[in-house]
């Protein structure tokens, strides 16, 4: 049997990295690059990455359906090549502000600066740069919203269900090893080029990995490195039309017909209860270095820090593991499998509540908590992906992935746009709660509602689909 399944997955596994590469540059240079020049608060920071969650939530909902229609080769190729767009637009905002407020529009990185540096009106000057940055965040999401719909139909095309939240957990791992490259890369850039080259380096990383895609995916069906074995492997469940040369002839379900049924809704409510808890992480923890303990984003202990970090959140591949050894080993279908998992993974979380008061001592226990926080939720994540493949055909898994993404992408900008306001007003008045002042009496406030978050996910999920109900569409649904 041949393997090019993984070749596949290796092929997601790299989108997913420069996915959250590109996602990541802004967390790491505005506070000490970007915020300066612009004049900059938390809120100001905070509406931002609150709004890229509503563009990225809206972007799931369209995107899903449009991989679906479009398929996933072209579906994906269009997702990367717009967000790598986005991507190097935030290095021309400084620019466009410089055009705007100062008149000076043929200027160079340098030179917007110096020309920004002696404009008087300095609320033009935050008003204008936060409205140029909030569109290059709008192009970002919208093509980042295809990468998780788009990766998880291709693993559905290419695994088997028993090992579709393995082959998740090792593609979603991308993200794990974009966040933990980032803080060595992004602020080296940055602090050597200037942050808008690390915009753009990062983001022209994504027109190279279109060039993969284009010449090395295909159906499996289709692929001439598939052979008949691992074709028979693949297509074991039988079910959604695996074999078919297209997905034309397969009976689909309406897209406003998805939400009827309660698969739809557990899974929207296990993502709207808990993606916002790893955006938090993953867009204030160099904040949070910088805010508590006064460590830059450029220094060499902050970049330690965050790699350590992200390197423990690559635990989270046993999350993929941990449902196949439940359905081999103890006979459980694949819903079931997951659905124990899920209950492991939301129990590590609440270490999060103890982020703040051991921080106290040490800077290291909140780093190693979120970290471990982090692992609990890839872990989490890649089995309620695949959940949504145990439970609706394939000519719907983009799509029910898309809804949601978004109701996880309106979940990152409660969190978000409430954590910018609550660390501002901590800050401004010297709010104390349970014996910690300031914003560290925000973070604490923010790290317990990360750390009951998957707790709440999990009943939600487990009373509106109990057992396994997959979803069987006849010939009259096409």
């Amino acid at each position: 049997m041949t393997k090019y399944r993984w070749t596949i997955c290796s092929l997601l596994f790299f989108a997913t990295t420069i996915n959250y590469l590109d996602r990541q540059v802004l967390s790491l240079t505005w506070k000490d690059f970007i915020a300066p020049e612009f004049h900059w608060t938390n809120s100001h920071y905070g509406n931002i990455t609150a709004l890229f969650s509503v563009f990225y939530a809206i972007g799931l909902l369209v995107a899903g359906r449009f991989v679906d229609w479009m398929d996933t080769k072209k579906g994906f190729l269009w997702a990367i090549g717009v967000w790598s767009v986005g991507a190097v637009l935030h290095a021309f905002c400084g620019i466009a502000t410089s055009g705007i407020v100062a008149g000076e529009w043929f200027v160079g990185f340098k030179g917007a600066r110096e020309a920004i540096e002696h404009v008087q009106n300095v609320s033009r000057v935050v008003n204008v740069s936060v409205v140029m940055f909030i569109f290059a965040r709008f192009v970002l999401a919208i093509g980042e919203a295809g990468n998780f719909p788009a990766a998880i139909k291709a693993t559905a095309e290419y695994f088997p269900k028993k090992d579709r939240a393995y082959a998740t957990s090792i593609f979603n791992a991308g993200a794990t090893v974009g966040a933990l490259a980032a803080p060595i890369t992004i602020p080296v850039i940055a602090s050597h080029f200037g942050w808008e080259m690390a915009f753009i380096i990062i983001g022209a990383l994504g027109f190279i990995w279109m060039g993969f895609w284009q010449f090395m995916y295909k159906k499996p069906h289709q692929h001439p490195k598939v052979n008949e074995a691992e074709l028979e492997y693949i297509s074991q469940d039988d079910d959604s039309f695996t074999n078919t040369a297209d997905d034309s002839n397969a009976p689909r379900i309406p897209f406003f017909q998805t939400f009827k049924y309660r698969q739809t809704w557990a899974f929207l409510a296990g993502k709207f209860m808990t993606d916002g808890v790893w955006w938090f992480f993953l867009f204030w923890t160099p904040a949070y270095l910088s805010d508590v303990y006064g460590l830059a984003s450029d220094s060499t202990m902050a970049q330690v820090l965050l790699f350590v970090l992200y390197a423990i959140t690559l635990l989270s591949i046993i999350g993929g593991w941990l449902p196949t050894y439940f359905v081999d080993k103890k006979g459980m279908n694949p819903y079931a499998g997951r659905m124990r998992s899920m209950l492991i993974f939301a129990f590590f979380p609440l270490l999060a509540l103890l982020a703040q008061p051991l921080g106290a001592y040490s800077y290291w226990f909140p780093v190693i908590i979120i970290g471990i926080a982090g692992a609990a939720h890839q872990a989490w994540s890649a089995n309620i992906f695949s959940v949504v493949g145990d439970m609706f055909p394939k000519t719907a898994i983009a799509t029910v992935t898309g809804i949601g993404g978004m109701a996880g992408g309106l979940g990152s900008f409660t969190i978000n746009k409430g954590s910018g306001m609550l660390f501002d007003f901590a800050q401004n008045t010297n709010m104390k709660f349970m014996g910690f002042e300031g914003i560290k009496s925000g973070y604490f406030i923010i790290f317990s509602i990360c750390a009951v978050a998957y707790i709440i996910g999990w009943v939600i999920m487990k009373s509106l689909v109990p057992k396994y109900q997959p979803i069987v569409l006849d010939e009259t649904s096409k």
